[in-house]
């Protein structure tokens, strides 16, 4: 399980969007839905109330860092979509993780340890 697999298709993100958990924090939102196959995937989305392209890369960039950091401790067969809000350009990498893992640990999706 060394590769990151991206969800790209439009279908995966509107079926998080609709049957997914949500967990809100002021920095991310993130939706967690079981998959059918042993995958981690995940999608990241930055609207364009985030700001401009440079925020929104930024964006992308410490949320992307922080499911990095949390990803060995995963359990395996989640798909999560993660979403920038207006904070999170501005907000450190750490807390950006923080807020993934309590988003994570409330879901139950972490392993213990």
């Amino acid at each position: 399980m060394s590769e990151y697999i991206t969800l790209k298709d439009n279908r995966d993100f509107s079926r998080l969007y609709k049957r997914g958990k949500s967990f809100v924090s002021p920095v991310l939102v993130t939706y967690i839905l079981k998959n059918k196959s042993d995958n981690l995937r995940f999608g990241i989305t930055t609207g364009k109330k985030v700001g401009k392209a440079v925020k929104r890369t930024r964006a992308r960039r410490v949320i992307r860092a922080a499911y990095y950091e949390l990803y060995p401790n995963i359990k395996s067969g989640y798909d999560f979509v993660f979403v920038a809000r207006g904070k999170t350009p501005y907000a450190k990498s750490q807390t950006i993780c923080c807020a993934m893992k309590k988003h994570l640990k409330a879901a139950g999706v972490l392993k213990e340890g």
